[in-house]
């Protein structure tokens, strides 16, 4: 005797749950995992995407100069006496961590103090620490629209003298990818072999 079309129903329904549990379970393990990142990972983000500024020999440089670089971007002032000078001395050692790969970082200051920071002290700060890092020096006017643009902080703090003062800045950095995408956010003081890591896993 023919079973009804009602006996079946309930298991072809739970044949039919079983078969896409199956197949978003397969889809699942074919997926690759997400980078274990030890910086704060912000891919997607709707800011930092943009610089437009004059490097330290008077040409004005974008983020897509540097396409098929890796790119951290980093704000300071050559005055700074530890957060800056510390950063990217860390950076340069990053450069020999990754090995043959080093030529793909590009490090790029861009200064909080455009008025003490001129060209010619922008070029010698930043070629101490590598000949091929580069430095970006904003107008007074510019300033505030890149820190807006990148969410950092800066503030003058007035010295004993005029030209004394010094300057409170965020800490971080940025790094983009290969492609020109904004990928992390690096805390101050990660150290290189941290940052290496993360660097590794983005030029995979």
């Amino acid at each position: 005797m023919l079973k009804s079309k009602s006996f079946f129903a309930p298991w072809l329904r739970c044949l039919s749950v079983l078969t896409l549990v199956a197949s978003l379970l397969g889809l699942a393990a074919c997926s690759e995992p997400k980078p274990a990142f030890k910086g704060v990972d912000i891919t997607g983000a709707d800011y930092a995407k943009e610089l437009n500024l004059p490097d330290q020999n008077g040409q004005v440089r974008k983020l897509q100069d540097f396409s098929g670089k890796l790119v951290v971007v980093f704000f300071g002032y050559t005055q700074c006496p530890d957060v800056c000078p510390t950063t990217m001395q860390e950076l340069a050692e990053v450069k020999r961590l990754l090995g043959p790969d080093g030529d793909k970082l590009i490090a790029v200051f861009v200064t909080v103090d455009p008025e003490r920071d001129t060209t010619e002290l922008l070029k010698a700060y930043v070629e101490n620490f590598d000949a091929s890092f580069v430095a970006l020096r904003p107008t007074q006017e510019q300033l505030p629209a890149i820190a807006k643009e990148f969410k950092i902080y800066f503030k003058r703090v007035e010295g004993k003298t005029p030209t004394s003062y010094t300057m409170d800045h965020s800490a971080g950095s940025y790094t983009f990818d290969t492609q020109g995408r904004v990928r992390l956010f690096n805390r101050y003081g990660m150290g290189a072999q941290a940052l290496a890591d993360d660097f590794k896993l983005l030029l995979k």
